[in-house]
């Protein structure tokens, strides 16, 4: 006894595969139903890869914000490099004026960093919301209203802390 599958597969008795009869339009059915699943595919993975850069870029922005020395953690790194190289008070003395050259070059970067990955998020995401449905939408116009959240209180704290 033959029983045909939704992929145009007849499976046998013998379970065996043999190709069964279809005609145009079920063969142009199947296509389109290959083409949206595929199209769904890419959009889930898209939005996931939007999300990701939108996470991870707002973790640097955390990470590497403006808060006091600007660098990893918004901690002095001049602590770190003293602590972790055991450095002695001479040392110190002369470690700090390289660190204070570099914090200004490090701050242009990391700012140049965070609005080009931006206008490549707000590019891609013009790109992909039309392809969402509406419950789609709102929940990405969700995220992206928690990722901006979470990028004002990061900057609210930062700003606070410098006081």
């Amino acid at each position: 006894m033959a029983t045909e599958l939704k992929t145009g597969v007849r499976k046998n008795s013998c379970n065996l595969s043999t190709p069964a009869p279809v005609t145009p339009l079920e063969a142009d059915a199947l296509k389109s139903l290959r083409k949206t699943k595929q199209k769904k595919r890419n959009m889930k993975r898209s939005l996931l890869t939007l999300i990701a850069i939108s996470a991870i870029s707002a973790g640097l922005a955390i990470a590497q914000g403006e808060g006091p020395g600007g660098f990893h953690h918004g901690g002095n790194p001049l602590d770190h490099i003293t602590k972790s190289l055991n450095l002695t008070a001479d040392q110190t003395a002369k470690v700090q004026p390289i660190i204070d050259a570099a914090k200004p070059q490090l701050k242009a970067i990391h700012q140049d960093a965070m609005q080009k990955a931006k206008a490549v998020m707000d590019s891609t995401m013009a790109q992909i919301r039309p392809l969402l449905t509406a419950e789609q939408q709102a929940k990405a116009d969700s995220l992206q209203k928690a990722h901006q959240d979470l990028h004002n209180a990061a900057k609210e704290l930062n700003d606070a802390q410098s006081k």
